[in-house]
């Protein structure tokens, strides 16, 4: 069985990338390497992500970075939303040696990189929580990173989830009402759906 990304310790060879991206204005150094996902580019479900998020609809507070892999979307809003502090988190270490390296070749330092499956070591609760999840995971994975984050945002705060509407976005955005009571579609792009619930309790 091939692995994936979002295993804890993935064991194929390293074959290390380094390349720029601009997102948000900024021009960031990626390190990636085999065993991440998209390791050559900054993926267009979190270039979506990133340009859709508005900060000016969220509490002051912190945000997470949820299976944030080797860093675009955290690290990205960290250099951009610098009175903000982002938590990066993911089950996959090796991912998560390359966001400490991106954050440290970038100088972002307004940031907590932790490994954490879903929600299992996060104690916190957050302004907003950002999240492209690992589809390939499966269906319970996606499910509970949606309905887990109501536990770890504060009142007001919002889930922000960018999935393809061919990969589940119409059922992804059921159970974000399911669990919220309320879910909108932000942002439609090439076939990805940006949806965003709030937390009113």
């Amino acid at each position: 069985m091939s692995e994936q990304y979002f295993e804890s310790n993935p064991n194929s060879e390293h074959n290390i990338k380094v390349w720029d991206f601009i997102l948000l204005g900024n021009k960031l150094k990626f390190e990636t390497d085999n065993g991440v996902f998209s390791k050559t580019t900054v993926d267009y479900g979190s270039r979506v992500l990133i340009n859709t998020f508005n900060e000016s609809q969220v509490p002051e507070g912190d945000i997470l970075d949820l299976g944030c892999g080797y860093g675009p979307i955290g690290l990205s809003l960290a250099k951009s939303l610098t009175k903000r502090h982002v938590t990066l988190s993911d089950v996959n270490n090796r991912a998560l040696e390359l966001a400490r390296k991106n954050a440290e070749i970038n100088k972002i330092n307004n940031i907590t990189i932790k490994e954490s499956s879903i929600y299992e070591n996060i104690d916190d609760k957050y302004a907003s929580i950002l999240t492209n999840p690992p589809i390939r995971a499966g269906k319970d994975v996606v499910n509970e990173m949606i309905t887990g984050s109501k536990a770890h945002l504060i009142t007001g705060g919002s889930i922000w989830v960018v999935i393809q509407k061919k990969q589940g976005a119409p059922s992804a955005k059921k159970l974000m009402l399911k669990t919220f009571g309320n879910a909108e579609i932000v942002n439609k792009d090439k076939g990805y759906y940006i949806i965003k619930s709030i937390n009113e309790d």
